[in-house]
């Protein structure tokens, strides 16, 4: 139980890392900015579709909040260039 907690105030602190990387590019606008929006939300869907299998299939919450931490980190890296 301490793990699941421990990612999830993880994936809480990385999160807010990405909004706000997320809020500079948008807020530059331009056609990056319109690409970045698309891709946002292109992504969080996927990522609740792929969560909701996972549940369905019997995945831990810690593998589910693992899952969305990889994701969040990898666009914190892409974000971040």
């Amino acid at each position: 139980m301490h793990r699941l907690w421990f990612n999830m105030a993880m994936l809480g602190i990385e999160a807010q890392q990405v909004i706000w990387l997320r809020t500079m590019k948008l807020a530059m606008g331009g056609k990056r900015g319109e690409r970045e929006a698309r891709r946002m939300v292109s992504e969080k869907v996927a990522a609740a579709g792929q969560a909701s299998v996972q549940i369905a299939r019997g995945a831990s919450p810690d593998k589910v909040v693992k899952g969305y931490r990889k994701k969040v980190r990898a666009n914190a890296r892409r974000l971040s260039r």
